[in-house]
């Protein structure tokens, strides 16, 4: 493991969204969604690519609060440019969890 100072990890916008809208991703080469995140008024709606169709519905998602990375640049898969990268954990046989929050707080509010 690689030790990194505090300032680096300052650097990185980890920041709580709302799914507000998910979607199969057909033309993805694995399974995946696309889901819309809303991380509040000061960041807005964003897309993200997840591979995550083997442990969650679309339906389970909607309203789910999730932690998402907003300062990589946009990332073409496919046809869509993902704005945000949705983080969480694969199990023991790969599938993954999504990182999530145990309680509400506010959109947009940076993990620390």
């Amino acid at each position: 493991m690689e030790l990194i100072e505090w300032k680096d990890f300052e650097k990185v916008e980890l920041r709580v969204g709302k799914i507000v809208h998910a979607e199969v991703f057909a033309k993805a080469r694995k399974p995946a969604y696309i889901l819309h995140v809303d991380f509040g008024p000061e960041f807005g709606i964003k897309k993200s690519s997840a591979q995550i169709t083997e442990l969650y519905t679309i339906e389970e998602l909607l309203g789910k609060l999730v932690v998402g990375v907003l300062n990589f640049p946009k990332k073409q898969i496919g046809p869509i440019f993902s704005e945000c990268l949705t983080t969480g954990f694969a199990d023991e046989q790969g599938r993954v969890a999504l990182c999530v929050p145990d309680k509400d707080v506010p959109l947009g509010s940076k993990l620390f």
